[in-house]
C-alpha cells in the first residue's frame, strides 16, 4: 500500500503581550502527556513560531487517515483539556465566536497554503 503524503496545516492566533514569557516557558517544558498525545494522534513536525509582536504561527503535518477522529481523541485527554485551558488563557483567537481549543468553532485560525516546493 502506498504511503499517503502528509497533510500540512498552518494556523495563527494572537498572544496576549502580558503572556509572552509564560507562553515561552510552558512550551519549553511541555508536559510529557501532551507530547505523547500529539504523536498518538498522527501529528508530526509540529512547530510554533512567534513574531515578537502578537502573532503565533503554528505548522504541522498530519500522517493519519482520519483527522477529525484523531482530533476528537486528542480533545478527550483530560490533561490536554488542562493544557489548552492554560494556553488559551494566554491567547486571543482570531475566530469569531471562538470559545477555546476544546470547544466551539476552533481557536487557531487556519491558513490557506498558496505555495510550496517539494
Amino acid at each position: 500500500m502506498a504511503q499517503l503524503e502528509p497533510r500540512r496545516f498552518a494556523q495563527i492566533v494572537h498572544l496576549k503581550p502580558s503572556a509572552v514569557a509564560a507562553y515561552k516557558e510552558c512550551h519549553a517544558n511541555v508536559w510529557p502527556e501532551i507530547l505523547q498525545k500529539i504523536r498518538d494522534c498522527n501529528i508530526i513536525d509540529y512547530s510554533i513560531f512567534f513574531d515578537n509582536d502578537r502573532t503565533l504561527f503554528a505548522s504541522f503535518k498530519y500522517i493519519g487517515t482520519d483527522y477529525e477522529a484523531d482530533m476528537k481523541r486528542m480533545a478527550s485527554l483530560p490533561k490536554m483539556k488542562e493544557w489548552w485551558a492554560m494556553t488559551d488563557g494566554m491567547q486571543e483567537s482570531l475566530i469569531p465566536g471562538a470559545l477555546g481549543s476544546a470547544e466551539g468553532p476552533g481557536w487557531w485560525k487556519p491558513l490557506e497554503e498558496v505555495f510550496r516546493t517539494e
